[in-house]
């Protein structure tokens, strides 16, 4: 095993999205994570996609690379014993059960840690450990709702969009990673001595992740007291800077400083444009929105995508077709990123996946192992703890695992 993160030892109790995501990429760094699953139905994910690979989720697949799988019913008493057992071994639990639900499993932080001092424990809720919305329920969608997200995307005067990628979880298990690392940092500076050093508890609401999310348009709101409306995808302050019809397709066009606006004019044959009183600084093309429009839409429909991206591109002017997932996937900097790796699944077969993006001179990122099935490292992390087959299979027959 190599990576920046090799040796770290990583107890996942999470399930779906967010949490699986944060794990992946400790995972993906050279941590071994251990995922630890209810008998008989693991991870919500693994049943949750209508789209499967000979019966194999791919909302799984995408999240859970990398990892051991073993199945434990933590509502057990030997199972808790168990648990208590990898806990002591361990740098990092990670966690996303319902407040309250840790503690009346008898597996909080305040528990754990009396075992395990050095244990960095994360937990993500949906909106935070405690407060009027502690109970509700958190969903990626719902998240967008209540954070804000929603109510910015879509079209003028229609009805708000659900961005398409789950971004509140993104964003959660993002955020949910540093935050363990920069626990981890801490902890290693803590004391001198292993003995000495100390964890801490790192909580993430992914309803604040996501409110996070909003910068900079927080700053507008508290600036102006304003909620704009929302513009598809057009800015509030900059004009042009929107997708635009192309005769094939469509661009997205940045003209975000006067600098830029002269630079696109002259570039689509229009260099008088900055000299109307009405496109002359930013706060007046802004003013007349709907007049600067009528005259570019016009232009960018008489060339193709790829012709507008060559002719801006080489003016200095920020422009990107806007891509299909079929398009993404065949993008000449994707395909020479390396960002899709193939490998072989033991049930679903030949799979691609998304290689973290960080790079890194040293100790980079690697995809070592398919996603587990569901327990299908049991035995192995059972028989490092000392159990002999005997042992496991009797936990087996009571249900344990």
């Amino acid at each position: 095993m190599s990576g920046a993160l090799a040796g770290l030892t990583v107890i996942d109790l999470t399930r779906v999205l967010a949490g699986p995501l944060a794990s992946m990429m400790l995972a993906d760094m050279g941590a071994e994570v251990i995922k630890v699953e209810e008998p008989g139905t693991g991870d919500l994910y693994r049943a949750s996609s209508t789209i499967n690979l000979n019966g194999e989720s791919v909302n799984f697949l995408s999240t859970n690379r990398n990892k051991k799988s073993m199945t434990l019913a933590l509502d057990r008493a030997q199972g808790l014993r168990i648990l208590e057992q990898l806990v002591a071994g361990a740098d990092v639990l990670i966690e996303n059960f319902r407040p309250g639900v840790t503690q009346k499993l008898g597996i909080d932080y305040a528990r754990l840690k009396a075992i395990n001092p050095r244990l960095v424990y994360c937990s993500i809720t949906g909106f935070g450990p405690d407060g009027p919305y502690r109970n509700r329920t958190a969903v990626d969608p719902i998240i967008q709702a209540e954070s804000g997200i929603m109510s910015l995307t879509g079209e003028q005067n229609r009805g708000p969009v659900r961005i398409g990628s789950a971004v509140g979880d993104i964003y959660g298990a993002m955020l949910a990673t540093q935050g363990m690392l920069l626990a981890l940092y801490a902890r290693d500076r803590s004391a001198p001595t292993k003995e000495e050093q100390r964890g801490e508890h790192v909580e993430l609401s992914l309803f604040d992740a996501a409110v996070f999310g909003l910068i900079p348009r927080e700053g507008e709101y508290f600036a102006t007291g304003t909620v704009f409306p929302r513009m598809g995808s057009a800015h509030p302050q900059f004009v042009p800077f929107q997708a635009f019809a192309t005769s094939d397709g469509h661009v997205f066009i940045a003209a975000f400083h006067d600098t830029l606006w002269k630079k696109l004019c002259a570039a689509l044959g229009r260099p008088e444009l900055p000299g109307d009183p009405r496109f002359a600084t930013g706060a007046e093309r802004s003013r007349h929105r709907a007049a600067l429009l009528a005259i570019l839409e016009p232009i960018l429909a008489t060339r193709t995508a790829a012709q507008w991206v060559e002719i801006l591109e080489s003016a200095g002017v920020p422009v990107g077709r806007i891509n299909s997932l079929a398009d993404v996937f065949q993008h000449p900097q994707i395909l020479h990123n390396g960002m899709v790796v193939d490998m072989t699944h033991p049930v679903a077969g030949p799979i691609k996946v998304l290689r973290h993006p960080l790079r890194m001179s040293e100790n980079p990122a690697s995809i070592r192992t398919p996603p587990p099935l569901l327990g299908e490292h049991t035995a192995e992390v059972l028989g490092r703890l000392g159990y002999d087959a005997a042992d496991i299979e009797e936990l087996r027959q009571d249900g344990v695992i």
